[in-house]
C-alpha cells in the first residue's frame, strides 16, 4: 500500500473543523473517516481499521487520550495524532506518550497534512509517497510532494505558514482574495479582520521572493491580496 489513498480517521466534535480537516486530506487523495464522538470512532475503527487517527483530546462522551491507548491497543498498526488546544509542556509530553504526534488549535490545515504524512512515513516506512505535479504560476514553483519553493530556478526557504499562505494565493491564481478568506483558511480564524497577521506574513513572503525577481505579491487596499499578472 502506499500513502496515496492511505485512510484517515478524524474523531473530532465541532463539525466546522470536522469537515475542514475531510475537505483538505481528500484533496490530497487520503480516504477519510469522520466520528464526531468516542462511540463512533471505535466502531469506524474496528470495521475500517484506518492507518491514522486523528483524535480531538476533548471529546463530549470521552477523553481523547483514553481513545487512542485503546486504538492503539486493538489496532497495533493504526498511528494515532492527537489534536489538542493546550499547548503546556506538560500535556505535550502526554500526547507524546500516548501517540506518534499531536497538534494544537488554532492549527494550519496545510501542516496537518504535512504532520499526517510525516507519521506514515515514520510508522510505514516501506511506503512510498505520490509524486504530485508542482503548482506553476510565472516563475514560481511549488512542490506539494517536498514543501519546496523555487522562484526564477532558485531555492526559497518558508515556513509552513509561509508555504501554506503562498499556496493559496497561487490555486486563486491572479485573483484578490480577501483577507478575511485568507484568515479562515491559512489560520483559521474567525471574526478577526482587525488583526495584522496576513499583513505580518505578506510582508515575510515580500522580503524572501522580491530579490528573485519582479514584484510578485499585489495589495487592493481595503480588500486582500493576489499575485501580479504571471506576464508582468
Amino acid at each position: 500500500m502506499t500513502h496515496d489513498g492511505a485512510t484517515v480517521l478524524i474523531v473530532e466534535d465541532e463539525p466546522s473543523i470536522a469537515d475542514v480537516l475531510a475537505i483538505a486530506l481528500r484533496y490530497h487523495r487520503f480516504t477519510v473517516l469522520t466520528a464526531g464522538n468516542v462511540r463512533q470512532a471505535k466502531v469506524l475503527a474496528g470495521a475500517q481499521r484506518p492507518d491514522v487517527a486523528l483524535l480531538d483530546v476533548m471529546l463530549p462522551d470521552g477523553d481523547g487520550r483514553v481513545l487512542g491507548r485503546e486504538l492503539r491497543a486493538a489496532h497495533p498498526d493504526t498511528a494515532v495524532v492527537f489534536v489538542t488546544a493546550r499547548d503546556a509542556p506538560a500535556e505535550i509530553v502526554g500526547a507524546l506518550e500516548l501517540g506518534d504526534d499531536y497538534i494544537t488549535k488554532p492549527f494550519n490545515i496545510d501542516e496537518v497534512v504535512a504532520r499526517i504524512r510525516a507519521v506514515l512515513r515514520r510508522t510505514r516506512p516501506g511506503d512510498v509517497l505520490p509524486v504530485r505535479p508542482p503548482l506553476r504560476y510565472g516563475d514560481l514553483e511549488l512542490d506539494d510532494t517536498t514543501y519546496a519553493v523555487r522562484r526564477a530556478g532558485r531555492t526559497v526557504q518558508l515556513t509552513p505558514t509561509e508555504y501554506a499562505l503562498l499556496r493559496f494565493l497561487v490555486r486563486n491564481g491572479g485573483r484578490i482574495v480577501p483577507k478575511e478568506q485568507l484568515l479562515r483558511h491559512v489560520w483559521q480564524y474567525e471574526h478577526q479582520a482587525e488583526s495584522t497577521v496576513v499583513e505580518t506574513y505578506i510582508s515575510y513572503l515580500r522580503r524572501k521572493l522580491d530579490p528573485l525577481g519582479p514584484p510578485l505579491i499585489t495589495t487592493r487596499r481595503g480588500i486582500g491580496y493576489g499575485l501580479a499578472d504571471e506576464g508582468a
